[in-house]
């Protein structure tokens, strides 16, 4: 019986992973989808590890880190490897977001729902995961954002203090966070199971944007090799930022343990937030801001309703034309993010974010002229 269970289980593992049929004009865009899931084991393995010498207490736990990347051995690179590690996930995954808009893969509607997903489990795991080391920023950045949830009419100041566990950022809330940021990866990783389900249950997209089921190839080792050559190639200039640079992405006041009584002259996110901490800021009312925040995440889940073709044809150009101005605004939007609020960047934010929402709309609008265009023929 156990023989019969065990070839039972290599076989779905054959079919799944080597006989799998694949569409025959896949690119090496389709390569991210298996790094992110490389790079999510990464963190969730570094993430242990550092766990062992993590404390979760204010005061312990700036003086925690500086232990791991002093004293313990090869803890400087553990600690190099997750903190980076989390800004290479976040540029694959905008990179496969970014191929899917592109190719249409929100026709999808199970894959591009559980994708979106994982990407706002991934960003609330970032937030939690960048106040653990309790430095400067982290302190003021879990300060301003879960401040946030105040502009909820009735029950806002309720949820910020049960977050924080008491009046203020403190105690409570970093070991509250701590739980979180350790539990929430394993729920990623659920829900990526889920993707990798719902992807074979449907099949790949493809860049010819046709049907492909009577084009198709087997996944070994067409692009199974190609899948190990592009990780190599990315590995590399992962490595040569860990080693070179491991601080570039790591903001200069979070080196400072963290002071309620003083604040930094600028508060800002990791880079990966920074263009929705722009469209946020760049609506003058609380709770407006606040729902642009939540929306410019959230409008990913409607793009199977609004864009529901069943075809391409010559609009597509323009669509292309489209995404790229799309691709520029989200660069702009990260950029000025980075910037102080005053003139000019305060106006380019504002009228950036409402590009942002507007390119979505352009997007609906070339989709239904093609649909009334292919009638018409």
């Amino acid at each position: 019986m156990s023989l019969r269970k065990g070839d039972k289980l290599f076989k779905v593992i054959s079919d799944s992973l080597v006989d799998l049929p694949s569409p025959s004009s896949l690119s090496y865009f389709w390569n991210f989808g298996s790094l992110l899931g490389v790079f999510l084991g990464i963190q969730i393995l570094s993430g242990l590890f550092l766990s062992f010498h993590f404390s979760g207490d204010v005061n312990l736990s700036f003086d925690s880190v500086i232990h791991m990347m002093r004293d313990v051995n090869y803890g400087w690179l553990l600690r190099v490897i997750h903190a980076n590690g989390a800004s290479m996930y976040f540029l694959l995954m905008y990179i496969h977001i970014g191929r899917g808009l592109y190719y249409g893969s929100y026709r999808f509607y199970k894959t591009w729902f559980s994708g979106v997903t994982i990407l706002l489990l991934s960003m609330a795991t970032a937030f939690l995961g960048y106040v653990l080391p309790w430095g400067q920023m982290s302190f003021w950045a879990a300060t301003v954002i879960t401040n946030l949830l105040s502009a909820i009419p009735y029950v806002g100041v309720f949820l910020v203090e049960w977050i924080w566990g008491g009046f203020a950022v403190g105690n409570p809330t970093l070991t509250r966070f701590f739980s979180f940021h350790f539990v929430l990866p394993f729920v990623i990783l659920f829900m990526v199971v889920l993707h990798l389900f719902f992807l074979h249950e449907t099949g790949s997209g493809n860049s010819m944007g046709l049907s492909s089921n009577g084009d198709k190839i087997f996944f070994h080792p067409y692009y199974s090799y190609k899948d190990i050559y592009g990780f190599g190639v990315f590995m590399i200039f992962f490595m040569l930022i860990c080693m070179m640079s491991p601080y570039i992405f790591m903001d200069v006041e979070n080196f400072i343990s963290s002071d309620p009584l003083v604040t930094p002259v600028h508060i800002q996110p990791e880079w990966y937030f920074l263009f929705a901490y722009t469209i946020l800021r760049s609506v003058p009312s609380s709770i407006g801001g606040v729902i642009a925040l939540v929306m410019s995440v959230i409008i990913f889940y409607f793009l199977p309703m609004l864009f529901n073709h069943k075809f391409r044809s010559t609009f597509f150009y323009m669509m292309k034309w489209i995404f790229w101005i799309f691709v520029i605004n989200w660069m702009l939007l990260t950029w000025i993010g980075a910037c102080v609020v005053e003139l000019p960047y305060m106006l380019m934010g504002m009228i950036f974010s409402l590009i942002y929402f507007m390119l979505f709309f352009l997007f609906w609008v070339v989709y239904e002229m093609q649909d009334l265009f292919m009638l018409w023929l």
